[in-house]
């Protein structure tokens, strides 16, 4: 495992009191997903993706922004074998799945510009509290391309069909605002109480049994991959697995104690 504190270049990565911290560390180019940020970010996030100490990851940008995307300077010269092996080693839907399968849940905390992969990067964690200040979008048709770390995929799935694609086709950008009424984001605070919403949701998670957390997400992301009869076994097989644990047991007697359960991850 990492230790707390290591020294990245393009990225702050800090654990305490069973959270990840993952800061976006390029605040003069507005956290732009260079080559070297994204190595970094990999390796942050299957570190905390391991860590069974680690309850809850949180992802968030210095500076101004969240995160204004790819580093574009980048496009001028890269082939499309470029493009898919960069992809397959460290683009945004490399991360994102890192981020999917993990058994823990991850948090955007988005301020200023999310656009492009940094968008993507947002969706696929579980949840995303923004600031009153955030800026969301797809802009990549402007730049000769389409979203290629699984926005044409996630987007789709968060919006619909239609809206997906007006915003992808045109590259508008929306407000934090219009990311809430499109069920994008989860909650829209002020720039200045940010953190403190962030914090509010992580104590929330961390009173709940870590093992039932990850059979919640398990069973949630399987919804979006398979058949609703399917998706039905799968939950039943996830919650039946459930009554082999110590937390199930807990959970039941604090109950009928009338008392808080005290988990034990197992």
């Amino acid at each position: 495992m990492l230790e707390s504190g290591k020294e990245f270049r393009c990225i702050v990565y800090e654990k305490r009191d069973g959270v990840a911290w993952i800061t976006l560390n390029d605040p003069e180019k507005l956290n732009r997903l260079s080559y070297e940020m994204r190595k970094e970010l990999k390796e942050a996030l299957e570190d905390a993706s391991r860590d069974e100490s680690v309850r809850v990851v949180v992802l968030k940008g210095a500076g101004k922004a969240f995160c204004a995307g790819a580093d574009i300077r980048a496009f001028l010269e890269m082939t499309p074998l470029d493009a898919l092996k960069r992809a397959k080693e460290v683009g945004t839907s490399t991360l994102a799945k890192i981020i999917r399968e993990a058994p823990k849940p991850f948090i955007a905390a988005v301020h200023g510009y999310c656009l492009g992969g940094g968008f993507e990067l947002a969706m696929a964690c579980d949840i995303i509290i923004a600031s009153e200040d955030a800026v969301f979008g797809s802009p990549e048709v402007n730049v000769g391309v389409i979203p290629g770390g699984g926005g044409t995929q996630m987007l789709p799935r968060l919006v619909g069909e239609k809206k997906a694609k007006e915003l992808i086709f045109t590259g508008d950008r929306i407000t934090a605002k219009e990311a809430l009424e499109l069920g994008i984001v989860n909650r829209v605070v002020p720039l200045d109480k940010l953190m403190e919403a962030v914090n509010e949701f992580i104590e929330k998670i961390k009173s709940k049994s870590p093992i039932v957390i990850a059979a919640a997400k398990e069973a949630i992301n399987a919804s979006l991959e398979m058949p609703l009869s399917e998706g039905l076994k799968y939950e039943m097989q996830i919650f039946a697995q459930l009554f082999s644990t110590e937390d199930q047991k807990e959970g039941a007697r604090a109950f009928f104690e009338k008392r808080k359960p005290v988990w034990k991850g197992r």
